[in-house]
């Protein structure tokens, strides 16, 4: 993977992952269109999509309705990802614990349709300019181990932090539930269009992460991370102090060119 300053290459490497959304159906061998669902339902957390030749568009409109008003107040998503673990109703165990009190509201059926382990990590993708909007690819951990739960933050671009010359793209290591890991996060500055499409990738060795936006290096976390993660793929809308929602904007629409994962050569 060259030394860590050096442009992010991939001509002539193979991935094992080569997603183009380009088939006019969603590949759900790789994707569990639900965001979460053991904390909710898949009713209430099924994403809204298109995939064409032009690739996949994740859509909030005026009929999404909160994933898990229970646990996450007005919060609106559109998600996809590659891997499922809970545990029974009413349980403690599910991934991505995100509040200490969840408890599973739906008992999911466990899918690992595409882990991850070492490599690299790639998702071509336009963000959105609006307020309540941030989008997101944030890899976790499967958890098959409850510790086994770190983020890798490839992406998270907030709607209210791009301006007309650029704006800021969130990347790091998030510790969530794992003991072993620090939260290393940091807001990086990117000029030009964030709404046009970027190349957002993560190098990642047993030893260490690199971070790159347009094959430029832009963070390094020393930390290690040696179990596998599942893709974690969104849109979210936040709720204004009001309650009330800008329907004009709608529907919010993630534009997404593909998705690459490429093995661990070292």
């Amino acid at each position: 993977m060259g030394n860590p300053e050096t442009p992010l290459d991939l001509d002539g490497s193979a991935p094992d992952l080569d997603e183009r959304f380009d088939e006019g159906v969603l590949d759900e061998t790789v994707w569990w269109p639900y965001y979460l669902p053991h904390w909710s339902s898949r009713e209430r957390s099924e994403a809204r999509y298109s995939v064409a030749p032009e690739g996949l568009e994740l859509l909030i409109d005026a009929e999404t309705t909160p994933w898990s008003p229970e646990f996450d107040g007005g919060i609106r998503v559109s998600h996809l990802q590659t891997g499922e673990l809970s545990g029974p109703v009413g349980s403690t165990v599910g991934q991505h614990r995100f509040r200490p009190d969840l408890v599973v509201r739906e008992a999911q059926p466990e899918r690992r349709l595409h882990l991850v382990r070492h490599g690299v990590i790639e998702v071509r993708m336009a963000a959105i300019r609006h307020p309540d909007v941030m989008v997101a690819f944030w890899p976790i951990g499967f958890e098959d181990e409850p510790e086994r739960s770190g983020e890798i933050c490839i992406a998270e671009i907030s709607g209210s932090e791009i301006d007309d010359g650029g704006g800021l793209v969130g990347v790091g290591v998030k510790a969530q539930n794992d003991p072993r890991l620090s939260t290393e996060f940091e807001k990086v500055r990117v000029e030009g269009d964030l709404t046009d499409f970027h190349d957002y990738a993560v190098a990642w060795t047993p030893d260490e992460l690199r971070f790159y936006i347009d094959h430029r290096w832009v963070k390094t976390v020393a930390q290690r991370i040696d179990y596998p993660v599942q893709l974690m793929l969104d849109v979210f809308e936040f709720p204004r102090g009001d309650g009330r929602r800008d329907l004009d904007a709608l529907p919010h629409r993630l534009r997404v060119e593909r998705v690459r994962t490429f093995p661990y050569a070292g």
